[in-house]
């Protein structure tokens, strides 16, 4: 485990600084690099960004599955002064070309066959389109590799978008402290070392993805990229690669509790961590039951500050429902409704300060007022604060419990999921007057998808084309596990659409 004082916080780039040059830091398809190769190929294509984008803060985005472009690029364009915007390689051409519009990506590195799905008008102007395979060959071929960079830890490093209850997805903005800091803070309470191999299962566009990678280099250790097609792909990887940490969502979790896992290979696995949605208590006795040896971390994180806590695994099995207590460089709030820490016991706000609060949303002044606001006065760190939104209660011993959420976020196989995004695609195909897009308990994604919606007058074959429209325009993720048809919806007093009673109906439809 990383002890003494913590490290000064440096540039992203420096990660690769830390382990031994013969220890292995990256297997991939191609084969496996050393942390003496990582960091060669990080210059390069760190030389290779600065001479194809020489604006210092421009953004590059990258829309691929995991290889080596989406593992190296987030170091390598922080050493190129450069901004990196990684894109859900499951998401489509409507999203993306929001996100490219959005942030005004300069250049865009993807595979060949995404990229092709990009028309003229999904482009901001002046952005370039390059294949991963392209790029990845004229980094190699140059000589001029950049040194670590000098920039300022609170330059903007990178911008993570996310989901919203309402609107399109906002970038959060992320810098090298921010990164820094969340690689240090993870390394050290999961007690990673040079020794571990982690197994990244998880998107790399997401923070808790992407922190699978530096959190294990922070460390010296080695990571192993998985895009799995069957859960069983993970335990052969485990059993392959030595892996030692497993970081999954509780969706996944399920699945790989069904599995057979030989005693040996289930031995291998040293840590289990878990974000993007709670775990139940019979899940974690069946993590426990079938990984007794390793330690199971729960932990709660929003990519406006990244990660606020974690339970300590020794506490697991007595505590199986609270979220913890704040991870290190966090500082933890409950505020009640009347601005003031609630009393213990008492429901209230989570408020998180401190370094990991990132710097707002990209080019929103509305939306980043609303979320980052000043810290309370009890805070130690002061300065902008993130406000969650999530009600939580905190223990007498200190633990924190999940409450609920003010929004209406739907959180399904760990992605946050935008009911505004799902209801604009339905009526944008002409064939609904209504929508509403509602997140419903289920026991294997969390939360799914149903879609409530009113035909529109005039349509024909509505029920049959609506699914298929929505296929074309909406990512696999946020597809609709069911669709309600309604000749009418409810209205408030308000005169607007009663989600929440539509909601109450809807769960009595599905438990009659």
């Amino acid at each position: 485990m990383l002890a003494g004082a913590p490290d000064p916080v440096l540039p992203l780039d420096h990660l690769v600084l830390r382990g031994r040059d013969e220890n292995d830091a990256l297997v991939l398809r191609e084969g496996t690099l050393s942390s003496k190769d990582l960091r060669t190929r990080v210059a390069r294509l760190a030389g290779w960004l600065a001479a194809q984008v020489p604006e210092r803060g421009a953004r590059v985005a990258s829309w691929a599955a995991k290889g080596e472009l989406t593992c190296l690029l987030p170091l390598a364009a922080a050493r190129a002064g450069l901004v990196h915007v990684p894109v859900n390689p499951l998401l489509k051409h409507a999203q993306v070309a929001h996100i490219l519009a959005d942030s005004g990506a300069a250049l865009l590195i993807g595979t060949p066959a995404r990229l092709a799905t990009l028309g003229e008008d999904d482009l901001p102007a002046g952005c370039g389109l390059l294949g991963e395979s392209e790029a990845l060959a004229a980094a190699a071929d140059l000589d001029a590799a950049l040194e670590p960079s000098k920039a300022d830890p609170q330059d903007l490093a990178a911008i993570l978008y996310t989901s919203g209850s309402t609107g399109r997805p906002k970038g959060v903005m992320l810098s090298h402290a921010n990164m820094w800091l969340g690689a240090q803070s993870v390394a050290q309470y999961l007690g990673l070392g040079a020794e571990d191999r982690t197994l990244a299962v998880l998107p790399l566009s997401f923070d808790y993805g992407q922190n699978q990678l530096l959190s294990t280099w922070y460390a010296g250790g080695c990571v192993v990229p998985l895009d799995y097609l069957v859960p069983r792909d993970v335990v052969k990887a485990v059993e392959r690669h030595g892996i030692t940490t497993l970081a999954a969502v509780p969706p996944l979790w399920v699945q790989i509790c069904e599995l057979d896992w030989p005693a040996e290979t289930a031995a291998r696995l040293r840590r289990l961590t878990n974000s993007g949605g709670a775990l139940t208590v019979d899940l974690v006795r069946r993590l426990r039951a079938l990984f007794p040896q390793a330690r199971l971390f729960a932990m709660y994180g929003l990519t406006e500050a990244f990660r606020s806590t974690y339970l300590d695994p020794e506490l697991v099995d007595t505590h199986p429902t609270s979220m913890g207590k704040a991870i290190p460089h966090a500082e933890i709030l409950v505020v009640d409704d009347a601005g003031v820490i609630a009393a213990d016991d008492a429901e209230g706000e989570l408020v998180h300060c401190g370094p990991l609060v990132a710097q707002g949303y990209w080019q929103d002044a509305a939306r980043t007022a609303e979320r980052f606001r000043p810290a309370p006065a009890a805070s130690v760190y002061g300065g902008m604060a993130v406000w969650s939104g999530d009600r939580v209660r905190r223990a007498a011993d200190g633990l924190l419990y999940f409450v609920g959420r003010r929004d209406a976020m739907i959180k399904s196989a760990g992605n946050r999921i935008s009911p505004q995004e799902i209801e604009e695609a339905a009526l944008a195909t002409g064939l609904v007057a209504e929508a509403v897009a509602l997140g419903v308990p289920d026991e294997r994604l969390g939360q799914a998808v149903h879609l409530v919606v009113r035909v529109a007058p005039g349509t024909s074959d509505a029920v049959a084309d609506l699914p298929r429209k929505l296929m074309q325009e909406l990512p696999n993720f946020m597809q609709p596990k069911v669709i309600h048809w309604r000749e009418a919806m409810p209205i408030g007093p308000n005169g607007k659409i009663d989600r929440t009673g539509l909601a109450s109906e809807l769960a009595a439809e599905l438990t009659a």
